[in-house]
Order: structure tokens, then sequence, then C-alpha cells
């Protein structure tokens, strides 16, 4: 769906349920001499649930960042000439300072959450949201727990202006915000599904077993020299070291949080010999076992 010449009725504002609240300039100015809200900061927050004939235009751009997420219907973004489509489950940040334009479907209006934003760790947000420097529209998960996120902190905006009120609802949007830019870094097994990672999530599975380099080649079906390759290019290790830096990290968690023997540790971790498990963990880590339980239980 494209924009049209004959689109003549714009909508901004008033949509049935519609919530918006736009924080006035005197409370904004506070936000500069505080160092909970100067590097991120909101400006304006909605929610335009079936927004029919919504449309927004700013041939210059607007002073902060603009989030946009649709959970329902659909609608299109343009910015410098770049035509971009969001649907239900995806989002888009448009950067500050530039020309932009957006609209809801006439056929099937989205539902949308949107934030405006500013401050230095915005900008740095923003630049985790791009692909290569490149905009583009992501595509995330439905969440119940970010949705009640989102309608707290406008409860909590809705309230009071208090400058506490404000410090946690700038928190909490920095946190929605991320949990949406940084979904596949949160989630990666839900997205890594390369061989790699594949490996990976199977040796943390058997961390207790003493693996082969022919098994773990045989569980991708993939020949043994390939697969050291595509291992060594995604983590910079060959599969067995990684195997045994996982086994020795898992290792640090039976230290501090057990009191299993050193000897117990290596035989439930797939070490036949204690001494080699000892070696390696202090070559690792660089403290032998019982020095790393004794230092870090303090």
């Amino acid at each position: 769906m494209r924009l049209t010449e004959d689109s003549k009725i714009k909508i901004k504002e008033g949509f049935v349920g519609q919530k918006m609240i736009v924080l006035p300039p005197n409370i904004r100015k506070t936000f500069t001499g505080n160092p909970l809200l100067s590097a991120f900061y909101l400006t304006d927050i909605g929610f335009y649930p079936k927004a029919s004939h919504h449309e927004r235009e700013r041939k210059t751009g607007a002073h902060e960042y603009i989030l946009l997420y649709c959970v329902d219907g659909e609608g299109e973004i343009h910015i410098n000439h770049q035509y971009y489509r969001i649907k239900p489950n995806t989002f888009l940040i448009i950067p500050r300072e530039t020309a932009h334009r957006y609209k809801s479907s006439a056929t099937n209006p989205w539902s949308i959450y949107w934030a405006h934003f500013r401050g230095t760790n915005a900008e740095a947000i923003y630049n985790r949201f791009l692909d290569d420097g490149q905009i583009q529209v992501r595509e995330v998960p439905y969440d119940e727990t970010r949705i009640k996120l989102f309608e707290q902190l406008f409860s909590v905006l809705d309230y009071s202006f208090n400058i506490k009120e404000l410090e946690i609802v700038n928190i909490n949007l920095q946190h929605f915000i991320a949990s949406l830019v940084y979904y596949k870094q949160i989630n990666p097994v839900t997205f890594d599904t390369d061989s790699a990672s594949l490996s990976i999530a199977f040796m943390k599975k058997n961390i207790d077993k003493k693996i082969k380099m022919e098994t773990l080649a045989d569980h991708l079906g993939i020949s043994i020299s390939h697969y050291i390759r595509v291992f060594k290019q995604k983590t910079g290790s060959s599969p067995i070291n990684y195997f045994n830096l996982l086994k020795i990290q898992q290792s640090c968690q039976y230290l501090y949080f057990t009191d299993r023997s050193v000897k117990e540790i290596s035989v439930a971790l797939g070490f036949d010999d204690q001494y080699y498990f000892s070696r390696l963990f202090s070559k690792l880590i660089g403290l032998s076992p019982l020095n790393y339980r004794k230092k870090h239980r303090k």
C-alpha cells in the first residue's frame, strides 16, 4: 500500500481508546541536570488503537528519535524517500532531524505504541537498532510482559510528573525499547541457527560428558574439517577448547554455590583426570579451583 495523492483525511490524534502524554517544556528542562535523565528521556508517548486514517508528515524531521511499535494492523513509513512497511509485531525507529512521513492502512489500520525520546543514550540505542548502518523494520514476537511495562510507565506518568516518577518512567522506557532492539541478544537460541550456534547448544546440554570432535561434527552432519572451520569463524576458538571453557565456567558455579570437592566437580563435568581438570582451570581462570573457592566465597 503506497501513499496516494487523493488521501484527504488526516487524523493526528483522536482515536477511540487512545492514550497520549506530551511532557511540557518546563518539565523537559529539568532533565538536563539530572544524571538519571539527561542521557535518555522521553518527550512524548502514546498508544493509538485501530488508528484509521492516522497520518503524520514532518518535512524537516523531529528533534527526537521516534519509536513506532505495531501490534495489530499495518501501515507504511517513508524516511528520506525510502519506503518501509510495518505490520503486527514489528517496529522501526525514525532518526531525529530526518524528513519522514507515516500512515496507517485505510483497510487494516494499525495499532501502535509510540514514543519520542532524546539523549546520548538514545543515540546509542538507535545505532544498535540499525543493521550495518541501515534502517530496517525489525520483527519481534508479541510479549505481554512488554505491553504491561508500557502500561505501567504510562500509568505513572498519568499520575504525576514528580522527579522520582519521571526517573522510573524513563528507566522503564529505556528497558521497553531495549527489549525490542536487543531481542535477538536476549533470546539467542531463537535466532542463532547456524552450525556453530547449534553445536554450542549441544555442548551445553552435554556439559557433563566427554565428547569427541567426531561426535560434534556428526551431530551436525558435516565433515570434521568443515565443522572446525565454521566453528572457529564464529567463535575464534576450536570446538574442544570452547567445550572445555564451558565446562570450566560451569565448574566456577559448582565451586561457588556447592560444597562438592574438586574431584566430584571434575567427574560431574566429564573429566577423567582430576589433576588435568585443575591444571586446565588454573590456565583459564588464573587460580587453582581451591583458591578460586576461597577467594570468592569470602
